[in-house]
């Protein structure tokens, strides 16, 4: 039997932070992955927007979470020996007449986060953009494909991955509840399984909600790369001369794959929009492991107290995932709460059926 601190599974953005956090600490930790090469954190755009929405409000506990994961990022970075954070401010190019006013409305309200450029102008010869431009500032790109892989590099130099897909009929309990996965022990076992957590039998109960996103990765030489540029749609640089463009938020969808109306949605747009010859090179899309309340799931099983949870990040993962993996790993190892508006506590009498 092999005997460990932590059984984790599933090595996204949150598993990712949330392993770091327990081995920074001193703890034996096993992270249980089988790599997909199209999972929410691999195919997202690694943008950290700090307002959202048409109505342009700031995104619950960004002012907190803002300065948070800055500095987790650029501590992950230094681990890891590269640069995974930049700031990449949005340049917000009005689509309507009606999207100018809400911007100009807002603007009062949202100072802290919505400016306007010094010089409209000066990005005429790229985009057209007959209603304007406004500014989000400050907004954060990190590079999630470095970190993950990078992170799992060194979970395979330290012996604390098992590259194989997590088999739940596999799990058991000691009569002290301790969780045994085949031949592993563990004083807990944490599931930061992304979409599957919709089908788990410990946490399916869960207000999970379903939702695809697609993107099309494109080709544009000579767009200056200062930027995130948004027009409904945002583009987002990506790797060298390619730029991320999406994403779609669909919440009826009949399967996973790359739709033709959005790449043809694209097309309409940056043949209207971008001044520069743009080539497309990939379509990508993926499930996003979303939820009702649009809060995460953070903590431990009412019936099954060594069982715990880290997953239903939905669109902001990038925010939301290092700063609730820290609470997590405090709330364990220093009996600290858990923010009561992302404890899965309110979801007690569901979770006791």
């Amino acid at each position: 039997m092999i005997n460990v601190d932590f059984i984790i599974i599933g090595q996204g953005i949150s598993g990712s932070f949330l392993s770091k956090y327990l081995i920074n600490a001193g703890k034996k930790v096993l992270v249980i992955d089988n790599s997909q090469p199209y999972s929410a954190s691999k195919v997202a755009s690694g943008v950290l927007n700090p307002v959202t929405g048409r109505r342009i409000v700031s995104t619950w506990m960004i002012d907190i979470l803002l300065p948070f994961a800055f500095e987790a990022y650029m501590n992950f970075g230094e681990e890891l020996g590269i640069n995974l954070i930049s700031q990449k401010n949005i340049l917000d190019f009005h689509p309507t007449p009606k999207m100018k006013l809400a911007f100009d409305e807002r603007q009062p309200v949202e100072n802290k986060y919505l400016r306007y450029p010094e010089s409209e102008k000066q990005y005429q010869q790229y985009f057209n953009y007959p209603f304007g431009v406004g500014e989000i500032n400050p907004c954060y790109l990190m590079d999630l494909h470095p970190m993950l892989s990078g992170w799992r590099k060194k979970l395979v130099a330290k012996n604390s991955l098992f590259e194989e897909e997590f088999d739940v009929s596999m799990l058991s309990f000691s009569n002290s509840q301790t969780p045994v996965y085949k031949d592993i022990q563990a004083a807990k076992i944490i599931f930061c399984d992304g979409t599957k957590g919709f089908d788990s039998p410990y946490f399916n109960l869960l207000p999970y909600a379903k939702n695809k996103g697609e993107a099309v990765i494109v080709e544009i030489k000579g767009l200056p790369r200062t930027n995130i540029y948004k027009h409904g749609l945002s583009l987002v640089p990506w790797k060298e001369d390619l730029w991320w463009v999406g994403s779609t938020y669909e919440w009826d969808f009949k399967d996973l794959n790359p739709s033709l109306v959005f790449k043809e949605k694209v097309e309409q747009l940056l043949s209207l929009w971008v001044k520069l010859p743009y080539k497309i090179i990939d379509h990508i899309a993926a499930e996003r492991p979303a939820n009702l309340e649009r809060r995460p799931f953070v903590g431990f099983h009412p019936k099954f107290p060594n069982v715990g949870i880290l997953n239903g990040m939905g669109t902001k993962g990038c925010s939301l995932a290092p700063y609730f993996a820290k609470q997590l790993v405090e709330n364990m190892l220093s009996n600290e709460p858990i923010n009561p508006l992302a404890d899965i506590k309110r979801f007690t009498k569901i979770l006791s059926r």
